[in-house]
Protein backbone atom coordinates (compact mmCIF):
# COMPACT_ATOMS: atom_id res chain seq x y z
CA UNK A 1 0.00 0.00 0.00
CA UNK A 2 2.92 2.73 0.85
CA UNK A 3 4.32 1.03 -2.60
CA UNK A 4 1.27 2.60 -3.96
CA UNK A 5 0.93 5.80 -2.93
CA UNK A 6 4.73 6.55 -3.63
CA UNK A 7 4.32 5.80 -6.85
CA UNK A 8 1.17 8.08 -7.17
CA UNK A 9 2.86 10.44 -5.43
CA UNK A 10 5.15 10.39 -7.99
CA UNK A 11 2.92 10.77 -10.90
CA UNK A 12 0.97 13.83 -9.53
CA UNK A 13 4.37 15.40 -9.29
CA UNK A 14 4.94 14.73 -12.87
CA UNK A 15 1.62 15.60 -13.33
CA UNK A 16 2.35 19.03 -11.41
CA UNK A 17 5.35 20.00 -13.29
CA UNK A 18 3.68 19.68 -16.68
CA UNK A 19 1.11 21.95 -15.92
CA UNK A 20 3.17 24.44 -14.49
CA UNK A 21 5.44 24.74 -18.15
CA UNK A 22 3.37 27.69 -18.98
CA UNK A 23 6.56 29.67 -18.81
CA UNK A 24 8.37 27.74 -21.85
CA UNK A 25 8.63 29.16 -25.15
CA UNK A 26 6.17 27.06 -27.50
CA UNK A 27 8.63 26.66 -29.75
CA UNK A 28 9.88 24.41 -27.36
CA UNK A 29 6.89 22.79 -27.20
CA UNK A 30 4.65 23.20 -30.78
CA UNK A 31 7.02 22.35 -33.28
CA UNK A 32 4.79 20.62 -35.14
CA UNK A 33 3.05 24.10 -35.83
CA UNK A 34 5.17 25.16 -38.54
CA UNK A 35 4.29 21.59 -40.84
CA UNK A 36 0.54 21.54 -40.78
CA UNK A 37 -2.47 23.52 -41.69
CA UNK A 38 -2.84 24.85 -38.64
CA UNK A 39 -2.04 24.14 -34.70
CA UNK A 40 -4.46 23.00 -32.23
CA UNK A 41 -5.46 25.97 -29.66
CA UNK A 42 -3.25 26.06 -27.55
CA UNK A 43 -4.49 26.71 -23.77
CA UNK A 44 -1.92 28.39 -21.18
CA UNK A 45 -2.10 27.66 -17.55
CA UNK A 46 -3.89 30.19 -15.22
CA UNK A 47 -5.56 30.34 -12.30
CA UNK A 48 -8.38 27.67 -12.20
CA UNK A 49 -10.38 30.41 -10.92
CA UNK A 50 -10.38 32.99 -13.97
CA UNK A 51 -10.63 32.44 -17.93
CA UNK A 52 -7.89 30.87 -19.36
CA UNK A 53 -6.04 31.94 -22.42
CA UNK A 54 -6.65 30.30 -26.09
CA UNK A 55 -4.83 30.93 -29.45
CA UNK A 56 -2.70 29.03 -31.93
CA UNK A 57 -0.69 29.50 -34.89
CA UNK A 58 -2.59 29.10 -38.59
CA UNK A 59 -1.57 29.46 -42.23
CA UNK A 60 -2.92 31.87 -44.55
CA UNK A 61 -6.22 30.94 -45.34
CA UNK A 62 -8.21 31.72 -48.86
CA UNK A 63 -10.61 34.34 -47.05
CA UNK A 64 -7.28 36.24 -44.63
CA UNK A 65 -5.27 36.05 -48.10
CA UNK A 66 -8.19 37.63 -49.80
CA UNK A 67 -8.54 40.69 -46.89
CA UNK A 68 -4.25 41.28 -46.91
CA UNK A 69 -3.80 40.99 -50.39
CA UNK A 70 -3.93 44.78 -51.62
CA UNK A 71 -3.96 46.21 -48.53
CA UNK A 72 -1.11 44.66 -46.08
CA UNK A 73 0.54 42.61 -48.32
CA UNK A 74 0.56 43.30 -51.95
CA UNK A 75 3.99 42.18 -54.60
CA UNK A 76 7.07 43.24 -53.77
CA UNK A 77 6.78 43.69 -50.27
CA UNK A 78 10.33 41.37 -48.60
CA UNK A 79 8.08 38.04 -47.76
CA UNK A 80 5.72 36.23 -49.84
CA UNK A 81 2.31 35.60 -48.22
CA UNK A 82 2.70 31.64 -47.88
CA UNK A 83 5.89 32.78 -45.34
CA UNK A 84 3.33 34.72 -42.84
CA UNK A 85 0.96 32.85 -40.44
CA UNK A 86 -2.03 34.65 -38.36
CA UNK A 87 -1.05 33.81 -34.47
CA UNK A 88 -4.35 34.02 -33.12
CA UNK A 89 -4.62 35.36 -29.33
CA UNK A 90 -6.94 35.92 -26.47
CA UNK A 91 -6.30 39.00 -24.68
CA UNK A 92 -7.92 41.52 -21.84
CA UNK A 93 -9.21 44.86 -23.21
CA UNK A 94 -8.98 48.20 -21.32
CA UNK A 95 -13.08 47.12 -19.55
CA UNK A 96 -11.30 44.09 -18.26
CA UNK A 97 -13.07 41.19 -21.10
CA UNK A 98 -11.92 38.82 -23.07
CA UNK A 99 -11.58 39.71 -26.79
CA UNK A 100 -9.56 37.26 -29.52
CA UNK A 101 -7.59 38.85 -32.08
CA UNK A 102 -5.36 38.43 -35.11
CA UNK A 103 -1.79 38.85 -35.18
CA UNK A 104 0.05 38.68 -38.65
CA UNK A 105 3.62 37.34 -38.24
CA UNK A 106 6.85 35.70 -40.01
CA UNK A 107 6.09 31.87 -39.79
CA UNK A 108 10.11 31.48 -37.61
CA UNK A 109 8.30 33.95 -35.13
CA UNK A 110 4.88 32.69 -34.53
CA UNK A 111 5.04 30.31 -32.15
CA UNK A 112 7.32 32.86 -29.77
CA UNK A 113 4.78 35.66 -30.20
CA UNK A 114 2.12 33.08 -29.40
CA UNK A 115 3.75 32.38 -26.09
CA UNK A 116 4.42 36.58 -25.52
CA UNK A 117 0.93 37.19 -25.74
CA UNK A 118 -0.35 34.16 -23.28
CA UNK A 119 2.01 35.98 -20.61
CA UNK A 120 0.48 38.94 -21.51
CA UNK A 121 -2.80 37.74 -20.88
CA UNK A 122 -1.94 35.77 -17.33
CA UNK A 123 -0.51 39.14 -16.04
CA UNK A 124 -3.76 40.52 -17.18
CA UNK A 125 -1.99 42.95 -19.16
CA UNK A 126 -4.91 45.47 -20.76
CA UNK A 127 -4.62 45.54 -24.50
CA UNK A 128 -7.59 48.17 -26.86
CA UNK A 129 -7.71 46.11 -29.52
CA UNK A 130 -6.16 43.51 -31.97
CA UNK A 131 -6.72 43.79 -36.08
CA UNK A 132 -5.69 44.13 -39.12
CA UNK A 133 -4.63 47.47 -39.64
CA UNK A 134 -5.27 49.34 -42.36
CA UNK A 135 -3.64 49.95 -45.54
CA UNK A 136 -0.87 52.38 -45.52
CA UNK A 137 -1.12 55.37 -47.35
CA UNK A 138 1.40 58.62 -46.90
CA UNK A 139 0.53 60.73 -43.74
CA UNK A 140 -1.93 63.57 -43.76
CA UNK A 141 -2.26 66.86 -42.00
CA UNK A 142 -5.67 65.41 -40.53
CA UNK A 143 -3.97 62.27 -38.96
CA UNK A 144 -2.74 64.32 -36.40
CA UNK A 145 -6.29 64.39 -34.85
CA UNK A 146 -6.39 60.56 -34.73
CA UNK A 147 -7.08 58.88 -31.79
CA UNK A 148 -6.80 54.94 -33.08
CA UNK A 149 -5.25 52.72 -31.03
CA UNK A 150 -4.49 49.09 -32.44
CA UNK A 151 -2.25 46.75 -31.75
CA UNK A 152 -1.14 44.93 -34.91
CA UNK A 153 1.70 43.46 -36.80
CA UNK A 154 2.47 42.96 -40.30
CA UNK A 155 1.96 45.63 -42.71
CA UNK A 156 4.29 46.28 -46.01
CA UNK A 157 5.11 49.69 -45.92
CA UNK A 158 7.71 52.40 -45.33
CA UNK A 159 9.25 52.65 -41.60
CA UNK A 160 7.55 55.64 -39.98
CA UNK A 161 9.84 59.04 -40.28
CA UNK A 162 12.26 57.15 -42.42
CA UNK A 163 9.78 56.87 -45.78
CA UNK A 164 13.32 55.70 -47.63
CA UNK A 165 13.22 52.20 -45.79
CA UNK A 166 11.59 49.68 -44.93
CA UNK A 167 9.30 48.74 -41.63
CA UNK A 168 9.96 45.96 -39.82
CA UNK A 169 6.73 45.43 -39.97
CA UNK A 170 7.17 44.51 -43.62
CA UNK A 171 9.09 41.39 -42.61
CA UNK A 172 6.42 40.24 -39.85
CA UNK A 173 9.42 40.75 -37.16
CA UNK A 174 7.40 43.67 -35.41
CA UNK A 175 4.81 44.43 -32.98
CA UNK A 176 3.03 47.93 -31.81
CA UNK A 177 1.16 47.19 -28.47
CA UNK A 178 -0.77 50.19 -27.56
CA UNK A 179 0.03 53.11 -29.82
CA UNK A 180 -2.00 55.47 -28.46
CA UNK A 181 -1.12 54.73 -25.02
CA UNK A 182 2.44 54.19 -26.13
CA UNK A 183 3.80 56.80 -28.55
CA UNK A 184 6.00 57.21 -30.96
CA UNK A 185 8.35 59.83 -29.96
CA UNK A 186 10.85 62.13 -32.16
CA UNK A 187 14.38 63.24 -30.96
CA UNK A 188 12.91 66.83 -30.25
CA UNK A 189 10.20 65.62 -28.23
CA UNK A 190 7.40 66.21 -30.60
CA UNK A 191 4.66 63.45 -31.45
CA UNK A 192 2.79 62.27 -34.45
CA UNK A 193 -0.67 62.83 -32.90
CA UNK A 194 -2.31 65.64 -30.38
CA UNK A 195 -4.04 62.66 -28.47
CA UNK A 196 -0.75 60.95 -27.40
CA UNK A 197 0.81 64.09 -25.93
CA UNK A 198 -0.38 63.11 -22.94
CA UNK A 199 1.68 59.79 -22.47
CA UNK A 200 4.76 61.00 -23.32
CA UNK A 201 5.30 61.27 -19.74
CA UNK A 202 6.39 57.64 -18.94
CA UNK A 203 6.08 58.55 -14.90
CA UNK A 204 2.32 58.15 -15.40
CA UNK A 205 1.03 54.91 -14.93
CA UNK A 206 -1.89 54.31 -16.99
CA UNK A 207 -3.03 50.39 -17.67
CA UNK A 208 -2.08 49.64 -21.11
CA UNK A 209 0.98 51.98 -20.79
CA UNK A 210 4.80 49.95 -21.35
CA UNK A 211 7.35 50.52 -18.24
CA UNK A 212 10.77 49.47 -18.41
CA UNK A 213 10.98 45.92 -17.23
CA UNK A 214 7.18 45.37 -17.07
CA UNK A 215 5.61 42.16 -18.28
CA UNK A 216 5.28 43.01 -21.68
CA UNK A 217 9.21 43.86 -21.85
CA UNK A 218 10.35 40.63 -20.06
CA UNK A 219 8.15 38.50 -22.33
CA UNK A 220 9.60 40.37 -25.78
CA UNK A 221 13.08 40.19 -24.37
CA UNK A 222 12.84 36.46 -23.04
CA UNK A 223 12.23 35.59 -27.48
CA UNK A 224 14.77 37.68 -28.20
CA UNK A 225 13.23 41.07 -29.28
CA UNK A 226 14.05 45.01 -28.51
CA UNK A 227 12.15 47.49 -27.24
CA UNK A 228 11.86 50.98 -28.80
CA UNK A 229 11.34 52.82 -25.98
CA UNK A 230 14.98 51.46 -25.26
CA UNK A 231 16.28 53.44 -28.29
CA UNK A 232 18.42 57.05 -27.45
CA UNK A 233 17.81 59.42 -30.56
CA UNK A 234 13.84 59.19 -30.63
CA UNK A 235 11.32 56.52 -28.67
CA UNK A 236 8.71 54.14 -29.96
CA UNK A 237 7.45 52.76 -27.12
CA UNK A 238 4.76 50.99 -28.80
CA UNK A 239 7.04 49.12 -30.52
CA UNK A 240 8.99 45.48 -30.46
CA UNK A 241 11.06 43.64 -33.29
CA UNK A 242 12.85 41.08 -33.60
CA UNK A 243 16.27 43.23 -35.12
CA UNK A 244 15.28 45.73 -32.50
CA UNK A 245 14.97 48.34 -35.19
Amino acid sequence: MNARRSVGAAVLLVIVAAACTGDERPADRAAAARAGASTPSMVTPTSSAGPRFEGGVFRIGRFLRAKLVGRDWHPGCPVGIDELRRVQVDYWNLHGDVRSGPLIVHETVADDVLWVFGRLFDARFPIHRIALPPAYRPPLPEDRLSTRDLTAAFNCRPATGNPGSVSEHSYGWAIDINPLLNPYVRSDGSVLRRAVRRFVDRSRHVPGMIHTGDVVVRSFARIGWEWGGDWVTLKDYMHFSLSGS
